[in-house]
């Protein structure tokens, strides 16, 4: 399957972005924590330049807690101020002004200097869709500013939300970007729900993700669905026999059933798809720092 999704609103947004960086000291960035380097739209880094930046682990609670400290370190390196926060319970969010405060320091200080006081520090919101841009927002100003769904694209205009006397957001659309080079990141991304479903294959993507948990996460999917360890038994078309085994049972489990008593694939496909989604299959992160050896979730 060719993963690929680049509706017109994007290229609007991304125009609309264009225009009004000048008008921005700091970048914020989300990024999905189960996927940081996938979830990090490359354009950002370009429309950024000069720009303070600071980067969100965004949905830590899902990912694996190891590797949450691992990708932190990789972004310092980097020279990116970095928070872990799950937006939706405010986990981390109440540290986030401390953390503007430290990477505008110099601009505070050279506002300081010109006699300039009580400006505040306008910051961009930026992300790729469902990574939890709005969601974030609500939570930083402790009421429901922006409009939020489980859609990727429901931010579609401009919003400017004045947080206090001394900070100032840009909320903006989630965009992708027009080609994945990389298919792989195209397939993590359809994990995480940044791409529309209604063009997916959930089937493939649930064969793809049993792969990796089974190799990555052993035992994990025969303890949520209690079923048995699927045989080894090479692949078709890139696809293990093994995942397609797992996820028959899955189905027989779950009694997804279709028409003329035939076992429904697409339904038990959807709940694997949904629970990795929501974390009821645990926290798992589905690729890792270079520094770790491993490599991430391929499609």
């Amino acid at each position: 399957m060719n993963y690929q999704w680049y509706p017109g609103h994007m290229m609007k947004a991304k125009r609309m972005m264009q225009e009004n960086i000048k008008l921005i000291d700091l970048v914020i960035e989300l990024v999905d924590a189960r996927i940081p380097l996938s979830s990090r739209n490359p354009d950002i880094d370009a429309l950024a330049q000069n720009k303070f930046r600071i980067i969100l682990l965004n949905k830590s609670d899902l990912s694996d807690i190891h590797y949450n400290k691992e990708w932190a370190g990789y972004f310092k390196e980097k020279g990116f101020h970095v928070v872990e926060i799950n937006s939706k319970n405010g986990s981390g969010v109440k540290s986030i002004q401390g953390v503007v405060q430290e990477a505008c320091r110099e601009k505070i200080e050279r506002d300081r200097k010109r006699g300039i006081v009580n400006r505040p520090v306008r910051a961009m919101v930026v992300g790729i869709p469902n990574v939890g841009k709005s969601t974030f927002i609500n939570s930083f100003a402790g009421k429901a500013c922006t409009k939020t769904g489980n859609k990727p694209g429901v931010t579609k205009g401009k919003q400017w939300i004045r947080l206090n006397k001394g900070l100032e957001l840009l909320d903006t659309p989630g965009i992708l970007w027009p080609k994945f080079e990389d298919q792989a990141i195209g397939f993590r991304l359809a994990l995480i729900g940044s791409i529309n479903d209604d063009i997916l294959s959930m089937e493939e993507l649930a064969f793809g993700l049993i792969d990796y948990l089974q190799k990555h996460y052993p035992g994990l999917l025969e303890q949520r669905y209690g079923i048995g360890e699927a045989a080894q038994c090479g692949e078709t078309e890139g696809i293990s026999n093994q995942a397609v085994q797992t996820l028959y049972q899955i189905a027989e489990n779950r009694r997804c059933i279709a028409k003329g008593d035939e076992l429904d694939l697409g339904k038990a496909a959807g709940i694997v798809i949904d629970d990795f989604r929501s974390g009821k299959l645990g926290r798992i992160t589905l690729e890792f720092p270079e520094a770790s050896g491993k490599a991430g979730v391929s499609k």
